[in-house]
C-alpha cells in the first residue's frame, strides 16, 4: 500500500513537471516570434517594406556586385536602355588607358611625399644626354636651398626607351611612358607635348597631386612654400601684373602645381580636347586661351606665381634672396639653354658663398645666348 501511495506521488510529480516545461517553452516561442516586431528600427522597417519590390535593375547590379569579386568598371548613371551599352564601352575605355599607363601607379607612389603629392618632368633623348638639361636639373636639387631633401620625390618621365636607360642611371625614380601610335622624334614633337596632359590627368585620378616642371628649370628653394591650400591650380607666368588672381597674367606650363579633385580633373580633359579648336599649338597658348573659360565653368581655383619668385629668363626678380626657380623660357635651342643655365648654377654658387652681409650685392648674369 504504502509503495503505490509513493509510486502515486511521483507520476503527479512527473506530469507536473512535464506541464510546466512545456508552457515555459510556449513562453519562450512566443517571446520570439513577437520580438523583432516590436523592437525593429524605423531604418529597417521602412527597408523592410519594399524588400520583396525590388526593381530588375537593382536585382541585376546585385547579382552582378555579388558573383564578381574583381575590378569593376564604375557604374555610369545613364538613362534609357545604353546603360549596359555606356558601362561597356566605360570597361573598354578603363582597359585601353590601363594598357597605356602600365606601372605609372606604382611609379608614383613611391616618388610620392607624404601628403600624396609627386614632382614631375618630361625627358627625351637628348635632354638626358650627359652634361644635357637632365644633369643640370638634378644639380640644382643637391645645391640648392633646402631642395635636396625633394629629390626623392622627383619623377622623370622619359619619352622614349634611350632616355630611360640614362634616367635609370642618374636617378632613382623613372617611368617610360610609351605613347600608343606614336614614335618619338622630331616630327611628333607636338603629339609628345599634348601627351603630357593625359599622364597628368590620370595621376590625378589616381588621388596625387603633382607639381609639373619642364626639365630647363633651375630649382634653387623650396617652391611648395609659395603654393596655398586656397588654389586648385597654382602657376608660373611669363607676363605678371601684380595680382595672383588677375585671370589676364600670361601664364606658363613650363611650372605649375595641381591639387587632385573633380574640378582640376575636369580642367585637363577639357584643356585636352581643346586642341582641335586651336590646331598646330602646343598646350601653353591654348590654356591661355581657355583659362577664363576654366574658371567660369569649371570654378577652377587658379592662382599666379610672381616671377620674383618663380623667374624665367623671360621675366625674373633681381634678388637672389628671394628666388626659387628660374627657367631658360623665352629661349631657342638646346645650347643656348644650356650655356644661360650653367651661368644661372654659377650665379647661385657664387650668392651662397658671399658672407651675409655681402648677399645683397648679388646680381644675375644676363643670360646673353638667350637673350640679345
Amino acid at each position: 500500500m504504502a509503495k503505490a501511495i509513493v509510486a502515486e506521488a511521483m507520476a503527479r510529480q512527473a506530469v507536473s513537471f512535464v506541464l510546466g516545461a512545456a508552457t515555459a517553452l510556449t513562453l519562450v516561442l512566443l517571446v520570439q516570434y513577437r520580438a523583432p516586431a516590436e523592437g525593429l528600427s524605423y531604418y529597417a522597417w521602412t527597408h523592410g517594406q519594399n524588400s520583396g519590390r525590388r526593381s530588375s535593375d537593382e536585382q541585376y547590379h546585385h547579382r552582378n556586385d555579388t558573383a564578381h569579386t574583381g575590378h569593376h568598371a564604375p557604374l555610369v548613371a545613364v538613362a534609357g536602355d545604353d546603360h549596359h551599352l555606356h558601362q561597356a564601352d566605360t570597361t573598354l575605355k578603363g582597359a585601353e588607358e590601363a594598357e597605356e599607363f602600365r606601372g605609372l601607379a606604382a611609379a608614383v607612389s613611391r616618388a610620392a611625399t607624404d601628403d600624396r603629392t609627386v614632382i614631375i618632368t618630361c625627358v627625351n633623348q637628348a635632354w638626358v644626354a650627359p652634361g644635357s638639361l637632365l644633369d643640370l636639373f638634378l644639380e640644382s636639387f643637391r645645391i640648392g636651398d633646402g631642395t635636396a631633401r625633394l629629390l626623392p620625390h622627383v619623377l622623370v618621365v622619359t619619352m622614349d626607351p634611350a632616355a630611360h636607360a640614362r634616367c635609370l642611371a642618374v636617378h632613382r625614380h623613372c617611368y617610360q611612358y610609351a605613347i600608343p601610335g606614336i614614335n618619338p622624334g622630331p616630327g611628333e614633337w607636338l603629339d609628345l607635348v599634348w601627351s603630357k596632359l593625359k599622364l597628368q590627368r590620370q595621376i590625378l585620378e589616381l588621388g596625387y597631386g603633382f607639381l609639373f616642371t619642364d626639365v630647363d628649370v633651375m630649382w634653387l628653394r623650396d617652391p611648395f612654400k609659395h603654393v596655398t591650400a586656397y588654389a586648385d591650380m597654382t602657376i608660373s607666368s611669363d607676363n605678371y601684373f601684380g595680382d595672383p588672381e588677375n585671370i589676364n597674367n600670361l601664364p606658363n606650363t613650363g611650372f605649375f602645381h595641381v591639387k587632385p579633385n573633380r574640378r582640376t580633373i575636369a580642367m585637363t580633359k577639357l584643356w585636352h580636347e581643346s586642341r582641335s579648336s586651336y590646331p598646330g599649338r602646343n598646350e601653353q597658348p591654348v590654356f591661355n586661351a581657355i583659362k577664363s573659360r576654366l574658371v567660369a565653368e569649371l570654378g577652377v581655383r587658379l592662382r599666379y606665381l610672381d616671377p620674383e619668385h618663380m623667374g624665367g629668363f623671360c621675366s625674373h626678380g633681381k634678388d637672389l634672396g628671394k628666388i626659387v626657380t628660374m627657367h631658360a623660357n623665352c629661349c631657342v635651342g638646346l645650347s643656348k639653354k644650356m650655356r644661360d643655365l650653367r651661368g644661372v648654377l654659377n650665379d647661385w654658387r657664387n650668392y651662397t658663398m658671399l658672407p651675409s652681409w655681402e648677399k645683397h650685392r648679388a646680381n644675375w648674369t644676363v643670360p646673353g645666348a638667350c637673350i640679345k
